[in-house]
């Protein structure tokens, strides 16, 4: 270790470090130190080190406070417009999504709302939902377009996603769905619209650094496996990572394709078979599960958790806030429904929100521990078990966040 001053010192933690080479649950280190130089964690060191007593720079005393990773909402819709709690009444009434969906609704409304607003607008209202996200400890979010679907909305919506992260300290991944749905003016022309993804779309974002990846929705609803293969190959011919929504209403074999392109993510996986396992886990693509989509939907089909675990897949959890299928402005109750719904243990929904998030985002080398190296953002919650944090809703025992190394308002 250099022996460089520190800028600040955070002590007297338990530090639930999720770095796997702690054998502890969650590894925990009990009564430890974080020292941050810059927007770096500098050392992880017992509080009785030389290095933190001799330390003359700026101490938080934790006074034996958990302290935890950032968390990463690695899957959200935050930028919209409209509302679609009318749908919600439908489906409650027992009008399955599909059918919505071919009367006009779901996305698509919100294609309409999108498009008639402006970017200040949309900015106004992305605001509050990404807000309400921090206030429960998230500190990097995903924002995916998707309700454009023409070029200078889809940008519009990424630009938007790039000033919601600049004006409130939040990192933000953004992400190019423009294959989300077919826009009505491609009504039966789906190949049509795939080549203005293809030859306009990516690389317009790609010239713009507008997004970091490129999704699809891989669905009997949506777009067909070779569509995806074709923007899939365009966004890697750009530098552009790939995931993809599969499996969520039928198998159609997204997630393997998502794995031979060598994907970030496959997200939802409720109909995800045997060869789609196995080829996640050979290919490194994390799982991440969206119980707020299977609540709101009233689903029946889990995801295979069991089966992804015992190959050996990572697995994350996400909010997927959007504006139809999951209303949901609350990393913490996605966790909850993701033990409750799912059958996660409380370990592994928190690794699921931090170091498996931070891979789900490309983001696995510099977020999602608590490792020297690592970006120093962390929070300080007011629980003596980290389960507390999951279990109990409606109380936010969040008492500290630090974001780039800096402290800020809990």
């Amino acid at each position: 270790m250099d022996r460089e001053p520190f800028d600040h010192v955070w002590i007297h933690a338990r530090l639930a470090t999720f770095d796997p080479r702690v054998p502890a649950p969650c590894g925990v280190l009990e009564d430890h130190a974080v020292a941050v130089r810059g927007d770096t964690i500098a050392a992880v060191l017992p509080a009785s080190a030389p290095e933190v007593r001799s330390h003359r720079g700026a101490v938080t005393d934790c006074g034996g406070e958990l302290v935890t990773p950032g968390f990463i909402d690695c899957h959200t819709h935050t930028v919209w417009g409209g509302s679609r709690a009318a749908e919600w009444e439908l489906r409650l009434a027992g009008v399955p999504y599909t059918e919505i969906a071919k009367r006009g609704g779901g996305i698509l409304s919100t294609v309409r709302a999108t498009r008639g607003l402006s970017e200040e607008e949309l900015f106004q209202s992305a605001v509050p939902r990404v807000q309400s996200l921090i206030r429960e400890g998230v500190t990097c979010v995903e924002i995916k377009s998707g309700y454009g679907l023409t070029v200078d909305d889809e940008l519009k919506m990424l630009r938007v996603a790039r000033r919601v992260g600049e004006r409130l300290n939040v990192d933000v991944s953004p992400t190019l769905l423009a294959a989300h749905a077919v826009p009505p003016e491609f009504a039966g022309r789906a190949d049509d619209y795939v080549s203005l993804i293809v030859n306009e779309m990516i690389p317009a974002v790609a010239r713009e650094k507008l997004a970091d990846a490129v999704d699809v929705f891989c669905e009997s609803i949506a777009f067909t496996s070779a569509q995806c293969d074709r923007i899939f190959s365009a966004a890697k011919a750009h530098g552009l990572a790939i995931k993809g929504h599969v499996e969520q209403i039928t198998n159609s074999h997204g997630a393997e394709l998502v794995a031979r392109h060598g994907g970030w993510s496959a997200d939802h996986l409720e109909h995800l078979d045997d060869a789609g396992i196995a080829a996640m886990a050979e290919s490194g693509t994390v799982a991440v599960l969206l119980p707020g989509a299977f609540y709101f939907l009233r689903e029946k089909q889990k995801p295979p958790v069991e089966k992804l675990r015992a190959a050996g897949v990572s697995l994350a959890v996400a909010s997927d806030l959007n504006p139809g299928t999951s209303p949901l402005a609350s990393i913490r109750l996605a966790m909850n429904m993701a033990c409750v719904l799912y059958g996660l243990s409380p370990e592994e929904t928190l690794a699921g929100v931090t170091r498996e998030a931070a891979k789900a985002l490309g983001r696995g080398d510099r977020l999602g521990t608590l490792e020297v190296g690592k970006r120093a953002d962390f929070l300080v919650w007011d629980v003596a078990h980290p389960a507390e944090i999951v279990c109990q809703l409606g109380v936010t025992p969040l008492v500290g966040r630090v974001v780039s190394g800096k402290s800020c308002d809990a």
